[in-house]
């Protein structure tokens, strides 16, 4: 007598399990979301994970005795990738990169592997979505060699690994991961339930055979990572390449890293021979114009292990209406309201009746709050329209007070931006360095006061 086949009622856009049909998911309050799922009689010998992940049972020890030998990691050739993972792809690990249809997510790790093969290292690209063909005309335009990178086009992950156990890879590119399926899951490729089974299947593999994975996966209509959030939790790497405001240009985030550092950045340029490395990113983001306006203020970022300079710019214009707009693009909404408040507290200057823009140019997003001082600058500048050179830079966090707090790396900033060819500086009191900077002249305060007493000395 055959086994009765097991149903369950999954979210397709969140994963939630029901034991019944609904109508609207509780969990993410989405309509029609929830599908019933058909579930196998058992699972495959090669998919039973009664010894976890790494494929062998885990035994107690203390943490004292825990082996602290430092990861294998292996280059990617491309010194931007292996900075936002943290120093090159570790062995064993899983890296999923996201991004919009564009960005360059097949093209990057094209690149990568080509630069791994020439050096020795066994590669498998599985293809889920593109012809092979269509593949080689891609490495032909990128004047990739690709003699020892091997290819298959293959939607199974069992049929994957398969083959993974005959060529013995050390590192296996899946293209993407949203159309791959396991036999075990009676469901549509790219399904809640498939992609989370897929995903988990080949994370099993990855650790148990030391094989470094690369998964490739797509972004929704408002740029999140399609797919259960569970794909999240199981990789050990996300990063996701995304557009700047200049179309030739990529930057590559790292959302999640086991092994480095979260929000780290590398930067690239798209042209017609794949993704190039822009080594120098301010240069990137300070293409300012010749001559000086108002409300343009120049801040120093701190992103991931390395300085940032940016532009920021602000806009306060005449209210036309009753209800006067206040409009933040790359950085908080309601920051900007707690700093005008504040600059209307300490600083005396109103804005109650003025329509405010700020942007911050380049389409960087500002995470720290170190651009405080330059976006109440950059509002006081174009109010008053005053100019600020354009080798004078500001950095500083403001509190409820009036207050300007110091910043992390706050040397590092200062003299990267002289390094630039910046010849003044504003910047928190506690962050003046000990020793004098050769050309740079360093103002430092205390308050939101003081900085607005000196915009009167460096204002051109």
């Amino acid at each position: 007598m055959s086994k009765k086949t097991k149903t369950a009622f999954v979210c397709e856009e969140c994963g939630a399990d029901y034991p019944r049909w609904n109508g609207q998911c509780t969990a993410c309050g989405a309509w029609n979301s929830i599908k019933e799922v058909r579930l196998g009689a058992g699972k495959s010998e090669r998919n039973k994970r009664t010894d976890g992940y790494s494929g062998i049972r885990s035994s107690v020890q203390a943490l004292s005795d825990v082996d602290l030998a430092q990861a294998e990691r292996l280059s990617t050739g491309i010194s931007e990738f292996d900075r936002v993972l943290g120093g090159g792809v570790v062995r064993g690990s899983v890296t999923l990169i996201g991004g919009a249809p564009g960005a360059g997510k097949s093209t990057i790790l094209l690149q990568a592997i080509a630069d791994m093969a020439r050096r020795g290292i066994d590669v498998l690209y599985v293809s889920g979505e593109e012809s092979l063909q269509q593949i080689a005309e891609r490495a032909h335009r990128l004047n990739v060699s690709g003699e020892r990178i091997n290819m298959l086009a293959e939607t199974s992950v069992q049929n994957v690994c398969d083959v993974l156990d005959d060529i013995n890879p050390q590192v296996l590119v899946v293209d993407s991961i949203q159309v791959m399926y396991t036999q075990d899951t009676d469901s549509a490729p790219g399904s809640v339930s498939q992609v989370r089974e897929s995903a988990s299947y080949l994370t099993q593999y990855a650790k148990r055979h030391n094989v470094s994975v690369f998964l490739v996966g797509h972004v929704t209509k408002d740029q999140s990572l399609a797919g259960p959030m569970t794909l999240s939790h199981i990789v050990d790497t996300q990063v996701v390449l995304s557009s700047t405001n200049d179309a030739r240009f990529r930057v590559l985030r790292a959302d999640k890293n086991r092994f480095g550092s979260v929000g780290e950045l590398g930067f690239f340029a798209m042209d017609s021979t794949g993704l190039k490395e822009v080594k120098n990113p301010s240069a990137m983001f300070l293409n300012r114009a010749e001559k000086p306006s108002s409300g343009s203020v120049v801040t120093v970022l701190w992103e991931g292990t390395r300085p940032l300079l940016v532009e920021i710019q602000a806009l306060v214009t005449e209210c036309q209406y009753g209800n006067p707009r206040r409009l933040a693009v790359g950085f908080d909404q309601n920051r900007l309201a707690m700093l005008l408040a504040i600059l209307s507290r300490h600083g005396g200057i109103f804005t109650a009746n003025d329509e405010i823009y700020a942007n911050v140019v380049g389409g960087i997003k500002v995470t720290e709050t170190s651009s405080d001082l330059a976006i109440v600058v950059g509002i006081v500048s174009s109010l008053k329209d005053k100019i600020i050179p354009h080798d004078t830079f500001f950095f500083g966090e403001l509190g409820l007070n009036g207050e300007i707090r110091p910043v992390a790396n706050g040397l590092a900033r200062i003299n990267d931006a002289a390094k630039h060819g910046f010849k003044k500086a504003v910047i928190p009191k506690s962050n003046a360095p000990k020793k004098a900077i050769e050309g740079l002249r360093i103002y430092p305060v205390a308050n939101l006061a003081e900085a607005l007493d000196v915009l009167g000395e460096v204002e051109c």
